[in-house]
């Protein structure tokens, strides 16, 4: 009989399935994001070229200056409005947006929430 998948892996499972229908163009890339219990990364990547067009982290300098005091889902909305930015600067304003298997709540929700308020709409 086989083993129950543990979480890491019923996430594993989700992000395949959502893969197989988002895909990120030229005019419309995809906004991926994946959450580690301490920190959050986004990327914004080009799949039709295979290349990463702006990328935001909790690890970023510009975020550590700001992270001192505040919980995690308040660091993942200024991780989204940093990526927000740096999309402005390439003229990127419409994404599909890939949870990575995450449910769309707590920091996932927030980072989402960040881009949105920097100019991204997805």
């Amino acid at each position: 009989m086989p083993e129950k998948p543990d979480n890491r892996g019923m996430r594993l499972v989700r992000h395949r399935r959502l893969r197989r229908k988002l895909t990120g163009t030229g005019n419309r890339p995809r906004l991926a994001v994946f959450r580690s219990l301490t920190h959050i990364y986004a990327q914004i990547i080009d799949d039709s070229q295979g290349i990463t067009l702006a990328s935001a982290s909790s690890l970023d300098p510009e975020i550590r200056g700001q992270r001192g005091g505040k919980v995690k889902s308040e660091v993942s909305r200024l991780v989204g409005q940093m990526l927000a930015r740096r999309a402005k600067e390439k003229k990127i304003t419409q994404v599909t947006f890939d949870r990575g298997g995450h449910k769309y709540h707590g920091r996932v929700k927030n980072l989402a929430e960040g881009a949105r308020e920097g100019g991204i709409s997805f």
